[in-house]
């Protein structure tokens, strides 16, 4: 489907301000943060392999799934004490990454800029496919992992985006 344009493309930027100056504020947020997010996987052992082994991501904790006999449920440290986790259910059909609403489009992970290059180099080197930034966006890499869930590694400050500072 193609982008909107013309008149439908400026009611679209319209609604997005008016909805900007009715709630755009800052404040103390009702929670301490993202303690984990958790995401399904079709192999424990492959996504293991992915996030720490490749991308260097420490694998914490490995446990049988409280909810769910059979299944395990993992974390990985994305750094600042937040966490990502797995869930595998064995004999569930688990089918092809598809977008749509309410999925996961992406968890956008900040880098620092040499580690930036670094992993742009490791995904070259390894024949991973990815997007950026030679697509418009220099300060961002977008691949899948095996399970599908797409992952940005972002060359930004936690706390900012596009260089400005969030409320």
């Amino acid at each position: 489907m193609p982008p909107p344009r013309g008149a439908e493309l400026d009611a679209i930027r319209s609604r997005r301000a008016a909805l900007r100056s009715q709630y755009l504020r800052g404040g103390a947020p009702p929670t301490r943060g993202v303690h984990h997010i958790a995401l399904i996987c079709r192999d424990v052992e492959e996504t293991i392999r992915f996030y720490q082994e490749f991308l260097g991501f420490p694998l914490v904790e490995l446990v049988e799934n409280r909810d769910y006999a059979g299944s395990s449920h993992f974390f990985f440290d994305l750094g600042n004490r937040n966490l990502l986790g797995f869930f595998d259910f064995p004999g569930h059909d688990h089918p092809p990454f598809q977008e749509t609403i309410g999925g996961v489009q992406h968890l956008a992970l900040s880098v620092a800029a040499e580690r930036f290059a670094s992993i742009r180099a490791k995904l070259d080197a390894e024949g991973v496919e990815y997007v950026g930034p030679d697509r418009g966006a220099d300060d961002s890499l977008y691949l899948r992992d095996p399970n599908g869930v797409g992952l940005e590694f972002y060359r930004e400050e936690l706390g900012r985006f596009e260089g400005e500072e969030l409320l």
